[in-house]
């Protein structure tokens, strides 16, 4: 089999299996673009996945919110090392736990305010807690105030939000640890109130529009419900049913900056090409590589190995690959992934873009088989073939 027929192949063996019923790959480099559209939208059959369907992106969310903060530090509403408390006066004077094991009102004074580079680079202090669920007081203090990281954004505004954050106290002092999720919802209610408008408002005027990413948005329009297949959890069962009944068929209470944005492959396709082309008019080339470069520590990037595995660090709003760790691991490689089941690289070393979109979530940080054979079979796709 040429290798460049490998990619269909491999994938539909993952569909076959009963892994997902269906998926949308996209993978570019070396001007082709090769698509592979297998499966149906539901498990038992229905109707053939379509190359628009709308996918729950999950954290492939949270690049596209980094950007949109860029936008506003290049035109100086926002400064990556300013305090953020005049926007976010929730997050002012933090108390910060002893240890992680502490009970919450054993604290010390922060050192100093968390900043815009704190949230980018998810070192505000706060995040998921890297042990079983409520082991800590810190994480059942999380989950009573409807703050746990999770699929889907909290089920209230976005001032509720700060304030139930604010009432909490930090894990770690801002910049000392990557702790993941919870900063980038902080970012969209930062965007939101340095604007004066709903973080969807400018992401679809500054980021969206521009880059022709019309179905990209925190909600599914009424005649492109259709287009919005069921989510599965990793056992086959449905998380959230699609169509008319799905969540993401009104607008939510909170605009999450960490899960909520829906879009299909080809319109982070078109996200992934502005990142990859330096900026395309949405940003400017310094902006691009300040967000690519990792701003963490070596002590911070094994901290949170479950998510970066050792050979990766994380840039502003995105991760890096730091060293050849597999054979699609290039240094330089940056992009996230969706526990929703989707995936999104960028490799500006080989010129390489690939899309994954799946609806079978993830059981795990570490990718699943499917990502894995995907970016295994990616770069053969337009190598040979």
């Amino acid at each position: 089999m040429p290798r460049g027929d490998r990619l269909r192949a491999i994938m539909t063996r993952h569909v076959g299996s009963g892994a997902m019923p269906g998926l949308v790959a996209l993978v570019v480099g070396r001007g082709e673009v090769r698509v592979e559209v297998i499966g149906t939208m539901a498990f038992g059959g229905g109707a053939p996945m379509r190359r628009d369907t709308l996918f729950r992106m999950a954290s492939m969310t949270k690049p596209i919110v980094a950007a949109a903060a860029m936008i506003l530090v290049e035109e100086c509403f926002l400064r990556l090392d300013d305090p953020v408390d005049p926007l976010l006066p929730e997050l002012a004077g933090r108390r910060v736990l002893r240890s992680v094991e502490s009970e919450l009102d054993d604290t010390v004074p922060a050192r100093r305010a968390i900043t815009l580079r704190d949230l980018l680079t998810m070192r505000m202090g706060i995040g998921a807690v890297g042990a079983p669920p409520g082991r800590h007081p810190i994480q059942r203090a999380i989950d009573a105030a409807g703050l746990a990281p999770g699929p889907v954004g909290p089920a209230f505004g976005p001032d509720e939000f700060m304030r139930r954050l604010g009432a909490l106290p930090l894990v770690h002092q801002p910049g000392e640890a990557w702790m993941y999720h919870t900063a980038s919802d902080v970012i969209g209610v930062l965007i939101a109130r340095a604007t004066g408008q709903p973080l969807g408002d400018f992401l679809r005027e500054r980021i969206f529009e521009p880059l022709a990413m019309r179905d990209t948005g925190f909600h599914v329009s009424v005649p492109d419900l259709p287009r919005l297949p069921p989510a599965y959890d990793p056992t086959g069962a449905i998380q959230d049913p699609g169509g008319p009944g799905s969540l993401y068929a009104r607008p939510p209470a909170f605009e999450s900056g960490s899960c909520g944005l829906v879009s299909t492959a080809d319109e982070d396709l078109a996200f992934c090409r502005m990142m990859l082309n330096r900026g395309e008019g949405i940003l400017s080339r310094p902006s691009v590589e300040l967000m690519t470069t990792d701003q963490l520590t070596p002590e911070q990037r094994c901290g949170p190995h479950c998510f970066l595995g050792g050979h990766r660090g994380w840039g502003l709003g995105v991760a890096v690959t730091l060293r050849r760790h597999d054979l699609h691991e290039v240094p330089g490689r940056f992009g996230w992934d969706g526990g929703r089941g989707t995936s999104a690289y960028t490799d500006p070393r080989e010129g390489v873009i690939g899309v994954l979109m799946t609806q079978r979530s993830m059981d795990s940080p570490a990718p699943p088989p499917a990502f894995r054979d995907f970016w295994t079979a990616a770069y053969q796709a337009i190598t040979d073939g």
